[in-house]
Protein backbone atom coordinates (compact mmCIF):
# COMPACT_ATOMS: atom_id res chain seq x y z
CA UNK A 1 0.00 0.00 0.00
CA UNK A 2 1.28 3.46 -0.92
CA UNK A 3 2.22 5.69 2.03
CA UNK A 4 -0.29 8.35 3.11
CA UNK A 5 0.89 11.84 2.11
CA UNK A 6 0.96 14.36 4.96
CA UNK A 7 0.83 18.12 4.51
CA UNK A 8 1.72 20.44 7.41
CA UNK A 9 -0.04 23.81 7.41
CA UNK A 10 1.47 26.29 9.80
CA UNK A 11 1.31 30.02 10.45
CA UNK A 12 1.05 32.45 13.33
CA UNK A 13 -2.13 32.89 15.35
CA UNK A 14 -5.04 34.14 13.25
CA UNK A 15 -3.25 33.93 9.91
CA UNK A 16 -6.11 32.00 8.28
CA UNK A 17 -4.93 28.39 8.33
CA UNK A 18 -8.34 26.85 9.02
CA UNK A 19 -10.06 28.94 6.34
CA UNK A 20 -7.48 27.82 3.79
CA UNK A 21 -8.07 24.17 4.71
CA UNK A 22 -11.86 24.49 4.55
CA UNK A 23 -11.51 26.00 1.07
CA UNK A 24 -9.50 22.98 -0.08
CA UNK A 25 -12.22 20.45 0.76
CA UNK A 26 -14.74 21.37 -1.99
CA UNK A 27 -11.94 21.30 -4.56
CA UNK A 28 -10.92 17.79 -3.56
CA UNK A 29 -14.53 16.56 -3.54
CA UNK A 30 -15.18 18.08 -6.98
CA UNK A 31 -12.19 16.26 -8.44
CA UNK A 32 -12.94 13.00 -6.62
CA UNK A 33 -16.22 12.73 -4.62
CA UNK A 34 -14.89 9.74 -2.67
CA UNK A 35 -11.60 11.39 -1.68
CA UNK A 36 -10.93 11.06 2.06
CA UNK A 37 -9.15 13.96 3.69
CA UNK A 38 -8.34 13.71 7.39
CA UNK A 39 -7.31 16.56 9.69
CA UNK A 40 -5.06 16.42 12.73
CA UNK A 41 -5.59 19.70 14.53
CA UNK A 42 -3.46 21.08 17.35
CA UNK A 43 -5.39 23.68 19.37
CA UNK A 44 -3.92 25.98 22.02
CA UNK A 45 -5.92 25.69 25.22
CA UNK A 46 -8.49 23.12 26.27
CA UNK A 47 -11.29 23.96 23.81
CA UNK A 48 -11.72 22.37 20.37
CA UNK A 49 -13.10 25.05 18.04
CA UNK A 50 -11.45 24.84 14.63
CA UNK A 51 -11.78 21.07 14.57
CA UNK A 52 -15.54 21.43 15.16
CA UNK A 53 -15.72 23.76 12.16
CA UNK A 54 -13.88 21.17 10.08
CA UNK A 55 -16.10 18.34 11.28
CA UNK A 56 -19.12 20.09 9.77
CA UNK A 57 -17.41 20.64 6.40
CA UNK A 58 -17.42 17.19 4.80
CA UNK A 59 -13.99 16.27 6.12
CA UNK A 60 -13.62 12.53 6.61
CA UNK A 61 -12.03 12.48 10.05
CA UNK A 62 -10.69 14.86 12.69
CA UNK A 63 -8.32 14.29 15.59
CA UNK A 64 -7.53 16.98 18.16
CA UNK A 65 -4.44 17.47 20.25
CA UNK A 66 -5.32 20.01 22.96
CA UNK A 67 -3.53 21.81 25.79
CA UNK A 68 -0.06 22.06 24.35
CA UNK A 69 2.05 22.28 21.24
CA UNK A 70 2.39 19.47 18.73
CA UNK A 71 6.05 20.28 18.10
CA UNK A 72 7.24 19.88 21.70
CA UNK A 73 5.26 18.62 24.71
CA UNK A 74 2.64 16.83 22.54
CA UNK A 75 5.04 15.45 19.94
CA UNK A 76 4.86 11.98 21.51
CA UNK A 77 1.12 11.86 20.76
CA UNK A 78 1.62 12.42 17.03
CA UNK A 79 2.23 8.77 16.14
CA UNK A 80 -0.85 7.41 17.98
CA UNK A 81 -3.05 10.19 16.53
CA UNK A 82 -1.93 9.40 12.97
CA UNK A 83 -2.47 5.69 13.60
CA UNK A 84 -6.03 6.32 14.82
CA UNK A 85 -6.84 8.35 11.71
CA UNK A 86 -5.35 5.60 9.57
CA UNK A 87 -7.43 2.91 11.29
CA UNK A 88 -10.75 4.76 11.49
CA UNK A 89 -10.77 6.76 8.25
CA UNK A 90 -8.25 5.16 5.86
CA UNK A 91 -7.54 8.63 4.46
CA UNK A 92 -6.09 9.45 1.08
CA UNK A 93 -4.28 12.38 2.69
CA UNK A 94 -3.74 13.86 6.16
CA UNK A 95 -3.41 17.56 6.87
CA UNK A 96 -1.76 18.58 10.12
CA UNK A 97 -2.76 22.08 11.22
CA UNK A 98 -0.40 23.28 13.91
CA UNK A 99 -1.09 25.69 16.72
CA UNK A 100 -0.23 29.30 15.94
CA UNK A 101 3.06 29.14 17.81
CA UNK A 102 4.34 25.76 16.61
CA UNK A 103 7.85 25.29 15.22
CA UNK A 104 7.24 23.36 11.96
CA UNK A 105 10.79 22.05 11.57
CA UNK A 106 10.57 19.94 14.74
CA UNK A 107 7.26 18.49 13.56
CA UNK A 108 8.67 17.74 10.12
CA UNK A 109 11.55 15.83 11.69
CA UNK A 110 9.14 13.70 13.73
CA UNK A 111 6.97 12.90 10.70
CA UNK A 112 10.07 11.92 8.72
CA UNK A 113 11.08 9.62 11.58
CA UNK A 114 7.63 8.01 11.68
CA UNK A 115 7.73 7.63 7.90
CA UNK A 116 11.09 5.86 8.05
CA UNK A 117 10.09 3.58 10.92
CA UNK A 118 6.66 2.58 9.63
CA UNK A 119 6.73 3.08 5.87
CA UNK A 120 3.12 4.27 6.14
CA UNK A 121 3.54 8.03 5.71
CA UNK A 122 5.19 10.51 3.37
CA UNK A 123 5.77 14.16 4.24
CA UNK A 124 4.48 15.96 1.17
CA UNK A 125 5.45 19.42 2.34
CA UNK A 126 5.10 22.32 4.76
CA UNK A 127 2.88 25.29 3.89
CA UNK A 128 3.23 28.51 5.90
CA UNK A 129 0.36 31.03 5.93
CA UNK A 130 1.29 34.68 6.54
CA UNK A 131 -1.25 37.30 7.58
CA UNK A 132 -0.13 40.29 5.49
CA UNK A 133 -2.32 42.73 7.41
CA UNK A 134 -0.74 41.92 10.79
CA UNK A 135 2.67 40.49 9.88
CA UNK A 136 4.57 43.67 10.72
CA UNK A 137 3.21 43.60 14.28
CA UNK A 138 3.91 40.00 15.25
CA UNK A 139 7.01 39.58 13.09
CA UNK A 140 8.74 42.10 15.35
CA UNK A 141 7.81 40.27 18.55
CA UNK A 142 7.63 36.58 17.61
CA UNK A 143 10.70 34.51 16.84
CA UNK A 144 8.38 31.62 15.98
CA UNK A 145 6.58 33.64 13.28
CA UNK A 146 9.92 34.15 11.53
CA UNK A 147 10.82 30.47 11.83
CA UNK A 148 7.45 29.43 10.41
CA UNK A 149 8.22 31.52 7.33
CA UNK A 150 11.78 30.23 7.06
CA UNK A 151 11.26 26.46 7.40
CA UNK A 152 8.62 25.87 4.76
CA UNK A 153 8.16 24.69 1.18
CA UNK A 154 5.45 27.20 0.22
CA UNK A 155 4.45 30.60 1.64
CA UNK A 156 0.84 31.72 1.23
CA UNK A 157 0.29 35.45 1.66
CA UNK A 158 -3.19 35.79 3.14
CA UNK A 159 -5.43 38.79 3.98
CA UNK A 160 -3.50 41.00 1.58
CA UNK A 161 -6.73 42.36 0.08
CA UNK A 162 -7.63 44.32 3.21
CA UNK A 163 -4.02 45.40 3.79
CA UNK A 164 -3.45 46.93 0.34
CA UNK A 165 -0.66 46.51 -2.21
CA UNK A 166 1.84 48.72 -0.33
CA UNK A 167 1.56 46.63 2.83
CA UNK A 168 1.77 43.47 0.75
CA UNK A 169 4.99 44.60 -0.97
CA UNK A 170 6.46 45.57 2.40
CA UNK A 171 5.56 42.15 3.80
CA UNK A 172 7.21 40.42 0.84
CA UNK A 173 10.36 42.48 1.46
CA UNK A 174 10.38 41.64 5.18
CA UNK A 175 10.02 37.94 4.42
CA UNK A 176 12.83 38.29 1.88
CA UNK A 177 15.06 39.62 4.67
CA UNK A 178 14.76 36.17 6.28
CA UNK A 179 16.66 34.74 3.28
CA UNK A 180 13.74 32.50 2.37
CA UNK A 181 14.11 30.97 -1.09
CA UNK A 182 10.81 29.10 -1.52
CA UNK A 183 7.70 29.42 -3.68
CA UNK A 184 5.31 32.20 -2.70
CA UNK A 185 1.67 32.74 -3.70
CA UNK A 186 -1.17 35.12 -2.82
CA UNK A 187 -4.48 33.66 -1.68
CA UNK A 188 -7.85 34.90 -2.92
CA UNK A 189 -9.59 35.67 0.39
CA UNK A 190 -8.33 32.44 1.89
CA UNK A 191 -8.71 30.40 -1.31
CA UNK A 192 -5.77 28.76 -3.05
CA UNK A 193 -5.76 26.14 -5.79
CA UNK A 194 -5.27 22.70 -4.28
CA UNK A 195 -2.63 21.83 -6.90
CA UNK A 196 -0.40 24.49 -5.36
CA UNK A 197 -0.75 23.01 -1.87
CA UNK A 198 -0.64 19.28 -2.55
CA UNK A 199 2.11 17.46 -4.37
CA UNK A 200 4.68 20.20 -3.82
CA UNK A 201 7.41 17.60 -3.26
CA UNK A 202 8.58 19.17 -0.04
CA UNK A 203 12.31 19.02 -0.54
CA UNK A 204 13.15 21.26 2.40
CA UNK A 205 10.82 19.44 4.78
CA UNK A 206 12.00 15.98 3.73
CA UNK A 207 15.70 16.81 3.85
CA UNK A 208 15.72 18.75 7.12
CA UNK A 209 18.18 17.34 9.65
CA UNK A 210 18.63 17.59 13.40
CA UNK A 211 21.93 19.36 12.76
CA UNK A 212 20.25 22.22 10.88
CA UNK A 213 17.65 22.56 13.58
CA UNK A 214 20.25 22.72 16.35
CA UNK A 215 22.25 25.30 14.38
CA UNK A 216 19.16 27.53 14.12
CA UNK A 217 18.55 27.26 17.87
CA UNK A 218 22.26 27.95 18.56
CA UNK A 219 22.26 31.05 16.35
CA UNK A 220 19.10 32.31 18.03
CA UNK A 221 20.62 31.87 21.47
CA UNK A 222 23.58 34.03 20.39
CA UNK A 223 21.18 36.67 19.06
CA UNK A 224 19.53 36.76 22.48
CA UNK A 225 22.87 37.14 24.24
CA UNK A 226 23.95 39.97 21.92
CA UNK A 227 20.64 41.71 22.55
CA UNK A 228 21.10 41.51 26.34
CA UNK A 229 18.21 39.09 26.59
CA UNK A 230 18.01 36.28 29.08
CA UNK A 231 20.33 34.09 27.01
CA UNK A 232 18.38 30.93 27.77
CA UNK A 233 17.09 28.43 25.23
CA UNK A 234 14.07 29.80 23.37
CA UNK A 235 10.70 28.51 24.55
CA UNK A 236 8.23 29.50 21.85
CA UNK A 237 5.26 28.80 24.12
CA UNK A 238 6.40 31.73 26.27
CA UNK A 239 5.46 34.07 23.42
CA UNK A 240 1.80 33.83 24.38
CA UNK A 241 -0.38 33.38 27.46
CA UNK A 242 -3.69 31.48 27.43
CA UNK A 243 -6.85 31.94 29.49
CA UNK A 244 -9.64 29.38 29.72
CA UNK A 245 -13.10 30.84 30.40
CA UNK A 246 -16.12 28.75 31.32
CA UNK A 247 -19.65 29.71 32.27
CA UNK A 248 -21.72 26.80 33.50
CA UNK A 249 -25.40 26.90 34.29
CA UNK A 250 -28.73 25.20 33.89
CA UNK A 251 -29.93 23.94 30.52
CA UNK A 252 -31.73 27.25 29.87
CA UNK A 253 -28.70 29.45 30.59
CA UNK A 254 -27.91 31.83 27.73
CA UNK A 255 -24.96 34.16 27.28
CA UNK A 256 -25.64 37.84 26.65
CA UNK A 257 -25.00 38.43 22.96
CA UNK A 258 -24.59 42.19 23.49
CA UNK A 259 -21.95 41.72 26.20
CA UNK A 260 -20.04 39.17 24.13
CA UNK A 261 -20.09 41.47 21.09
CA UNK A 262 -18.71 44.22 23.35
CA UNK A 263 -15.75 41.97 24.20
CA UNK A 264 -15.12 41.18 20.53
CA UNK A 265 -15.35 44.84 19.54
CA UNK A 266 -13.16 46.23 22.31
CA UNK A 267 -10.30 43.69 22.49
CA UNK A 268 -7.07 45.39 21.29
CA UNK A 269 -5.16 43.26 18.80
CA UNK A 270 -1.79 44.09 20.35
CA UNK A 271 -2.97 42.47 23.60
CA UNK A 272 -5.33 39.76 22.35
CA UNK A 273 -4.29 37.50 19.46
CA UNK A 274 -7.20 35.06 19.31
CA UNK A 275 -10.58 34.47 20.92
CA UNK A 276 -12.28 31.15 20.30
CA UNK A 277 -15.53 30.12 21.93
CA UNK A 278 -18.61 27.95 21.80
CA UNK A 279 -21.66 29.56 23.40
CA UNK A 280 -25.44 29.46 23.68
CA UNK A 281 -26.48 33.05 22.95
CA UNK A 282 -29.45 35.15 24.02
CA UNK A 283 -30.00 36.63 20.55
CA UNK A 284 -28.78 36.29 16.98
CA UNK A 285 -25.17 37.56 16.68
CA UNK A 286 -23.51 39.55 13.91
CA UNK A 287 -20.15 39.13 12.19
CA UNK A 288 -17.59 41.93 12.17
CA UNK A 289 -17.45 42.60 8.42
CA UNK A 290 -20.42 43.72 6.35
CA UNK A 291 -19.19 41.82 3.29
CA UNK A 292 -19.19 38.51 5.18
CA UNK A 293 -22.52 36.62 5.04
CA UNK A 294 -24.56 36.89 8.23
CA UNK A 295 -24.34 33.93 10.62
CA UNK A 296 -26.75 31.13 9.77
CA UNK A 297 -29.68 30.31 11.99
CA UNK A 298 -29.19 28.01 14.95
CA UNK A 299 -32.37 26.53 16.50
CA UNK A 300 -30.59 26.22 19.83
CA UNK A 301 -28.74 29.55 19.43
CA UNK A 302 -25.49 27.62 19.81
CA UNK A 303 -22.58 29.23 17.95
CA UNK A 304 -18.84 28.86 17.38
CA UNK A 305 -17.00 32.19 17.75
CA UNK A 306 -13.73 32.78 15.90
CA UNK A 307 -11.95 36.13 16.53
CA UNK A 308 -8.55 37.18 15.17
CA UNK A 309 -6.96 40.64 15.13
CA UNK A 310 -10.20 42.59 15.43
CA UNK A 311 -12.35 40.53 13.05
CA UNK A 312 -14.74 37.74 13.95
CA UNK A 313 -17.32 35.30 12.65
CA UNK A 314 -20.12 33.29 14.25
CA UNK A 315 -20.88 29.83 12.87
CA UNK A 316 -23.86 27.75 14.04
CA UNK A 317 -22.90 24.48 15.72
CA UNK A 318 -23.98 21.83 13.24
CA UNK A 319 -26.85 19.75 14.59
CA UNK A 320 -25.73 16.79 12.49
CA UNK A 321 -22.32 16.70 14.17
CA UNK A 322 -22.03 15.90 17.85
CA UNK A 323 -20.43 18.74 19.81
CA UNK A 324 -16.97 18.12 21.16
CA UNK A 325 -16.79 17.12 24.82
CA UNK A 326 -14.60 20.14 25.60
CA UNK A 327 -17.59 22.48 25.24
CA UNK A 328 -20.79 20.42 25.24
CA UNK A 329 -21.71 20.80 28.91
CA UNK A 330 -21.23 24.56 29.33
CA UNK A 331 -23.25 27.60 28.31
CA UNK A 332 -19.92 29.07 27.22
CA UNK A 333 -16.39 27.76 26.80
CA UNK A 334 -13.79 30.23 25.60
CA UNK A 335 -10.05 30.36 24.97
CA UNK A 336 -8.21 33.69 24.87
CA UNK A 337 -4.69 33.64 23.44
CA UNK A 338 -2.90 36.75 24.66
CA UNK A 339 0.39 38.55 24.30
CA UNK A 340 2.96 38.09 27.02
CA UNK A 341 2.18 39.66 30.41
CA UNK A 342 -1.49 40.24 29.52
CA UNK A 343 -3.25 37.29 31.17
CA UNK A 344 -3.52 38.75 34.71
CA UNK A 345 -5.12 41.97 33.43
CA UNK A 346 -7.59 40.17 31.17
CA UNK A 347 -8.50 37.67 33.86
CA UNK A 348 -9.51 40.59 36.11
CA UNK A 349 -11.41 42.28 33.28
CA UNK A 350 -13.53 39.22 32.54
CA UNK A 351 -14.14 38.42 36.20
CA UNK A 352 -15.24 42.03 36.80
CA UNK A 353 -18.28 41.47 34.58
CA UNK A 354 -19.72 43.26 31.60
CA UNK A 355 -18.02 41.11 28.95
CA UNK A 356 -19.04 37.50 29.57
CA UNK A 357 -22.34 37.20 31.44
CA UNK A 358 -25.46 35.07 31.53
CA UNK A 359 -28.54 36.97 30.37
CA UNK A 360 -31.06 34.20 30.96
CA UNK A 361 -30.68 31.73 33.81
CA UNK A 362 -27.95 31.54 36.42
CA UNK A 363 -24.35 30.80 35.65
CA UNK A 364 -21.00 30.39 37.41
CA UNK A 365 -18.04 32.05 35.69
CA UNK A 366 -14.60 30.43 36.02
CA UNK A 367 -11.50 32.06 34.52
CA UNK A 368 -8.10 30.39 34.79
CA UNK A 369 -4.73 30.72 33.15
CA UNK A 370 -3.61 27.48 31.51
CA UNK A 371 -0.41 28.70 29.85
Amino acid sequence: MAPIPITIITGFLGSGKTTLILNLIPQLRKKNPSYKLALLKNEFGDLAVDSQLASSSAISGVQELLNGCICCNLVGQLGPALKELEDTVSPDRIIIETSGSAFPATLALEINRLARDSGKYLLDGVVSVIDVENWEGYEDTSYTAKIQARYTDLIVFNKWESAGEDRYEECVDRVGDLEVDVAKVKSDRGFIDMDLVFGIDGGLAQQLTDGELKKEEHDHDHDHADGNSHGHEHDHQNEVEVLSVELRGAADTKISTDKLQKLLTSAPKDEVYRIKAVATLSAAPRNSDADVPAPGESPANRYIVNWAFGRWTFTPVAASVGEHASSSEAALRMTLILARCESAKWKKKIEAGGLVEAEAGDGELVVKRIL
